[in-house]
């Protein structure tokens, strides 16, 4: 990799929001570590090196701290100028129906692999005086996830915690900011088995609009940022709705076999 082009990591980037948010920062002149926990990471990241990009990919399970240590130790030392923890799973259905590894491969991606690797490149980049921090949490985060209890949960994990972080790093120099994105059209809702519900069927946003969105606020040094005027005018409504209330509404979108007509 070039020393003189600057270093963003990006997870989950073999599809959906992170595979554009990669895009988004080869275009930007970074150089990338791009990571996923299957085979077409490596497809991802030829795509990557099409923009001028030195990519090294890591294929690796990001749910686990050995995943993420395997992560680190591919940067080589090198400082890192971004970070676009990105990496996440869905879970549909209700919880007590759920496989409980199944549920807790979601904490697990979401939640505890996400901050091990913010920690230590958050350490690194402190160090450093300067970076840029990228948490993709979702609008999610600001409702009940009736039939995706799970999900929802750690959302509002990410959401809490990326504002936190960043006010303990406010004067370091790095910057902490959280893409909230509503129902994106990727293969989330496949893999969540959400193909049947409301939220499943409906017209969803353009990932690549998103990531683009969400790497403009990171530049930026944004706190947080919604994606779509339609996301912004929910998470308003949420803000001032009753949480049984928002829990029924969640419920009408995720139940299975809302979907049908």
């Amino acid at each position: 990799m070039s020393d003189t082009r600057e270093l963003a990591i990006v997870t989950g980037a073999s599809s959906g929001i992170g595979h554009e948010l990669a895009i988004c920062c080869a275009k930007h002149g970074y150089d990338l570590v791009v990571a996923a926990d299957e085979p077409m990471i490596h497809e991802a990241a030829d795509r990557f090196r099409g923009f001028g990009a030195q990519v090294t990919a890591v294929e690796a399970d990001l749910s686990t701290l050995e995943g993420v240590d395997e992560l680190y130790a591919a940067i080589g030392g090198r400082p890192v100028g971004a970070l676009l923890a990105n990496a996440g799973r869905g879970l549909g259905h209700g919880f007590l129906d759920q496989d409980f590894a199944e549920a807790r491969r979601v904490i697990d991606t979401n939640i505890t692999g996400t901050i091990y690797l913010i920690q230590k490149v958050g350490r690194d980049m402190r160090m450093a005086g300067k970076g840029r921090i990228l948490l993709t949490g979702s609008i999610a985060g600001y409702m009940p996830g009736s039939f995706q209890a799970v999900y929802n949960g750690t959302k509002a994990f990410i959401d809490s915690f990326s504002f936190a972080l960043r006010n303990e790093v406010k004067d370091t120099g790095v910057t902490v900011t959280c893409l909230m994105p509503g129902a994106t059209e990727t293969e989330f809702f496949q893999r969540a088995g959400l193909e049947d519900t409301k939220v499943g069927q409906a017209e969803k946003d353009n990932p690549t609009d998103v990531a683009q969105t969400g790497f403009d606020a990171m530049l930026r040094g944004d706190g947080d940022v919604v994606s779509g005027w339609k996301n912004k005018l929910q998470t308003m409504i949420a803000s001032v709705t009753p949480s049984g209330v928002l829990a029924e509404m969640h419920r009408g979108m995720a139940e299975p076999g809302s979907g049908r007509s």
